[in-house]
């Protein structure tokens, strides 16, 4: 099974199908601007589009949005942050996640507004995984990171994968990143996915 999208259009976004085995890497790429986040965030129904998207069969449609968002989880590039501390971001986070992204237990004490960006894209990498979604949409998840780190993200997502068999869309401007990490990789132009 997996993800499957029919003919998922919005303003900025022509209309788009394809499919994705579960336990695959989709790999998009594009031009700024040509619609690459428009197609995530309407997967993930956080804007108003048209057309149908499954995920093992089950229509998005037949779901509660909160449900299906839960199962499909969209990482954007510059993560949300709605308290002053980690900590009450952490819902369950294992220490496992923390140590694989070289922190410890006292980043749930740091403060937000001193974080780097790329301690908050790390950090919010591990608040998606630790969900356990079942599909992940991932906007350039190592944009902010330094090779040695974008490696162990890298790793991270390679290991949710094996263990949750998850469907990944992962945009991605580095032909290099995505020759590692691609099953497939498709190109957005104009808000055409070819």
């Amino acid at each position: 099974m997996g993800l499957r999208v029919n003919g998922l259009q919005r303003p900025g976004l022509k209309p788009a199908t394809f499919e994705l085995a579960s336990g695959k890497t989709l790999c998009i790429h594009g031009a700024s601007g040509s619609g690459k986040t428009l197609l995530l965030r309407a997967i993930a129904d956080l804007d108003p589009n048209r057309g149908q998207v499954s995920l093992d069969g089950q229509a998005r449609a037949g779901m509660a949005a909160h449900a299906w968002r839960r199962q499909v989880m969209y990482l954007p590039p510059e993560p949300h942050w709605w308290a002053d501390r980690v900590a009450p971001h952490a819902n369950h986070w294992p220490d496992s996640l923390l140590q694989a992204l070289g922190f410890d237990t006292t980043v749930l004490d740091w403060e937000i507004s001193q974080l780097s960006s790329g301690e908050r894209q790390r950090l919010a990498l591990i608040r998606v995984l630790a969900r356990s979604p079942r599909a992940l949409l991932l906007d350039e998840p190592t944009a902010n990171l330094d090779p040695d780190n974008s490696l162990a993200a890298e790793g991270l997502i390679a290991d949710h994968q094996r263990q949750h068999h998850s469907a990944i869309i992962w945009v991605s401007h580095d032909p290099v990143q995505r020759a590692r990490v691609a099953d497939r990789t498709l190109e957005m132009v104009d808000g055409t996915l070819r």
